[in-house]
Formats: C-alpha cells, sequence, structure tokens
C-alpha cells in the first residue's frame, strides 16, 4: 500500500514512478490529491495522451493516475501474447487500486483504454465509482466466435488488427520506417473508414502523414512519444457509464456504430448509459482537450463527495 508521502505527492507538476502490480511493472504519472481517477489510453499512445487532462483535473481537486499499460511504455512488456487478456489488464488496474488503498476509483478510458475500463466494468463493477468512455463502445461477447477471428473474416487482411496476428509481420513492416514516422502515421489518422490497407499492401505502407501537422499536436508532442517507443516492437454493466463518440472517428458511419450507440441492444447492456456523440477525430482527448476536461470534470463532480 503506498505511503501517505507516496500518496499526497505534488499538486503543482506531474511525477513519474513505477509500481509493482499483478506481477508486473508499470509506469504511472501521476499528480493531485483527493478521489482517485485512473485515466487508461489507446493505441498507439502512453500516459502522455492525458496531459491535458492530468493538471487540470488534479488542480480542481483529484488525484489522477495515468498508467503506461502494459507494453507500453516505460511499463514492463511480458513477451508472450497471452499475457495481454483482458484478465492480465484488469488485474493490473486492480493492483494499482489496492496499491493506493482505494476501494474504488473513477475510470477514463480510449480505445483501447475504454476496453479495458469495459471489462473492468464488467469482471469488478464494485472498484469502479464511474466510467467514461471515449470512442469504443461495449459490445457482449460472441461465445461462438473468437474476436480476432471474427475481424479478419469480416474485414480480410488489410485490416490493421489482421495484420498484426501474425508474429513478426507488423515488425517487419515498420522496419521499414524510422520509429517517429510511425508514430506519426498512426496518431494523426484522420480516417473515418476502416484502417484497411488495399489487396498487397501493408496498413504502415497504407497510411500517410498529413501536412502540415494539425492543430492539436505538435512536432515536439511526437518527439517526445518517440523516447518512449524507442524499442518499438455479454452481461450486463451496471456501472453508471458515459459513452463519447465521434461524428469522424474510424468506421464510425460505415460499420453500424452509431445505429448501434444509439440503439436498444447497447443499452440493453449498459442500462445507466449517457451517450455523447461529439465533433471530431479519434484522438478526442487531445484534439479537443479543453472540451474533454471540462466534460471528464461535470461527469465527476455528480457523485457525493464522501
Amino acid at each position: 500500500m503506498a505511503t501517505l508521502k507516496e500518496r499526497q505527492g505534488t499538486t503543482n507538476e506531474v511525477s513519474h514512478r513505477r509500481i509493482k502490480t499483478n506481477g508486473i511493472w508499470l509506469h504511472i504519472a501521476e499528480q493531485g490529491t483527493g478521489p482517485l481517477v485512473l485515466l487508461l489510453h489507446g493505441f498507439p499512445e502512453i500516459w502522455y495522451s492525458w496531459r491535458h487532462q492530468i493538471t487540470f483535473l488534479a488542480n480542481h481537486g483529484y488525484h489522477v493516475v495515468a498508467p503506461d499499460l502494459r507494453g507500453y511504455g516505460d511499463s514492463d512488456s511480458p513477451p508472450s501474447p497471452t499475457s495481454y487478456t483482458n484478465m492480465h489488464l484488469v488485474g493490473d488496474i486492480i493492483g494499482l487500486l489496492d496499491h493506493f488503498g482505494e476501494l474504488q476509483a473513477f475510470v477514463v478510458g480510449h480505445d483501447w483504454g475504454a476496453v479495458i475500463g469495459w471489462h473492468l466494468s464488467l469482471f469488478r463493477p464494485e472498484r469502479v465509482k464511474g466510467l467514461i468512455n471515449i470512442s469504443v463502445p461495449y459490445y457482449g461477447r460472441n461465445p461462438d466466435a473468437k474476436l480476432a477471428e471474427f475481424l479478419i473474416s469480416t474485414f480480410g487482411d488489410g485490416f490493421y488488427i489482421s495484420q498484426f496476428q501474425e508474429p513478426g509481420r507488423a515488425e517487419r513492416a515498420f522496419a521499414r520506417y524510422d520509429c517517429l514516422t510511425v508514430i506519426k502515421k498512426f496518431l494523426l489518422i484522420t480516417h473515418t473508414d476502416n484502417l484497411i490497407a488495399p489487396p498487397g499492401m501493408e496498413i504502415i505502407d497504407y497510411l500517410e502523414i498529413p501536412s502540415p501537422l494539425p492543430p492539436w499536436i505538435t512536432e515536439m508532442n511526437c518527439r517526445f512519444l518517440l523516447t518512449s517507443f524507442g524499442n518499438l516492437a455479454s452481461s450486463e454493466l451496471l456501472i453508471t457509464t458515459v459513452l463519447w463518440t465521434c461524428e469522424n472517428d474510424i468506421g464510425f458511419e460505415i460499420n453500424g456504430t452509431r445505429q448501434y450507440v444509439q440503439g436498444s441492444e447497447f443499452r440493453s447492456l449498459v442500462p445507466n448509459l449517457e451517450v455523447v456523440i461529439l465533433d471530431g477525430h479519434h484522438f478526442l482527448q487531445e484534439e479537443k482537450h479543453h472540451q474533454v476536461s471540462e466534460e471528464i470534470l461535470s461527469f465527476l463532480r455528480k457523485f457525493p463527495a464522501e
């Protein structure tokens, strides 16, 4: 359990350390005191994607912790793919709560972090005080199909996740570029359709880097990520939940995502749900960081202080 000195930290700056949880070491960025708020990043990011929200929420009375998730940044990266199941990832987050001696936390997830947030709320709902997820809705489990097999059969070999299933394939393709270029190709995506490369092409070759960079990110921001990726390689959820998704997010219109998140099936799986569709792209917490920070704070303030 964290000591009082560790818990207090500083409100004026973000501090960094590594915490042992669930058999591995996770790097965390941390700031502030008060109720615990966990910010879970997506692919291909690290804690830094929440840089705008960390200080904002800390200055409004919250203890904000943004980990590098398992396999990312300065956290441990177990070599076996079997070490990255939802059970492992949820276990990592439970270990963080235990380290801080907290029975519950607010959780905010984006992209892959949203997937973890959904499963954390499903497996251990008693540990989640409230949930905000960005971009990725909750889908009930299909007991008759593995997710990777479903994606390959649905979207084909050109789909980026399909290409990530073959050991070494993405690594060989990425190796044709410097690491900064790889980061930019994924981070600066503005596609609203699915990330599917043409036949015979690798997804990293298909993606392009916009010029100039969009106004929400700088060359310095991209290079900061480079320091961490230099060695690049169906039950109900009863938690009070907000899903934010974006008009221009990847696949939002063409995959039926809009109909799903606004329909009855999604609400039957997540009854205490509010869906908000915003004007933006995939990396919303950076593109619209002022709005996202204010909306998170508004959600947190709906819960009575303990």
